[in-house]
């Protein structure tokens, strides 16, 4: 099992944080979580540094569409007011992965996102969705010419979930990236685009334990793009179903 908390992102309760972010912090760190992944948190820096503070959770990681700003420093500078150590792009639109030189381009502009995130004392790293890896260039996706154009200082955060539905086996995918992969993205249901009938993690059609077991050091972070119930009953589901298997 790895070293660190099992995490949450904040986007499967994104109506709970509108409302009340101190309420929802608490409700997690009810569960059990004492991490949580971060989103939307770029202009509202001072008050997710206190919510966190107060509910005693920690935020290893957060997502901000880094690759669209023109300037990046004042996310990093969110990230820093926040404990942030690892700042995420969530998504880069599937019209960038239609050649071979736009997946080139989009790594050397991590690369140099990179290098500027390095002098805040901050990793950058990027998250997939299914479109990566339904890009193919002669028998390798998208995603995977991406990490061979990246320096070693960008991670990735793979969405397991999302290689599955882009037609991928997600263990063989995270066995192949290795170390490169600093967070996985654990959620699970039916494999299809439709995320309302995404599942707690092991009551679906995504083989959570291989994953698991594909990527030991890797953050896990548990997420619903959608779910039907109450996401808090949901992800309690998923929190004591990983927390059990690797025990």
């Amino acid at each position: 099992m790895p070293d660190q908390p099992l995490s949450v992102q904040l986007y499967s309760v994104r109506k709970a944080v509108a409302d009340d972010l101190p309420a929802a912090l608490d409700r997690l760190a009810g569960i059990g979580f004492a991490a949580v992944e971060l989103y939307g948190f770029v202009d509202r820096a001072e008050e997710y540094a206190a919510a966190l503070t107060a509910a005693g959770l920690t935020a290893p990681s957060g997502h901000a569409p880094v690759l669209q700003y023109d300037d990046p420093r004042p996310a990093f500078e969110a990230a820093k007011r926040v404990g942030v150590g690892t700042l995420i792009d969530p998504h880069h639109p599937r019209e960038h992965w239609a050649s071979a030189d736009d997946v080139k381009a989009v790594a050397e502009r991590m690369n140099r996102i990179a290098a500027a995130a390095a002098e805040h004392d901050l990793a950058f790293g990027y998250h997939n969705h299914e479109h990566e890896l339904q890009a193919d260039f002669d028998g390798v996706s998208g995603l995977e010419l991406l990490e061979q154009h990246l320096d070693p200082a960008v991670v990735l955060e793979v969405d397991t979930f999302w290689v599955t539905v882009g037609g991928r086996s997600a263990p063989e995918l995270l066995r192949r990236l290795g170390d490169r992969v600093r967070f996985v993205h654990v959620k699970d249901g039916p494999i299809t685009r439709d995320t309302a009938t995404q599942l707690p993690a092991g009551q679906g059609d995504v083989d959570v334990p291989a994953v698991l077991a594909a990527a030991p050091q890797a953050m896990r972070v548990l997420e619903f793009d959608d779910y039907a119930g109450d996401p808090f009953d949901g992800l309690a589901e998923s929190f004591r179903f990983v927390s059990e298997l690797e025990r």
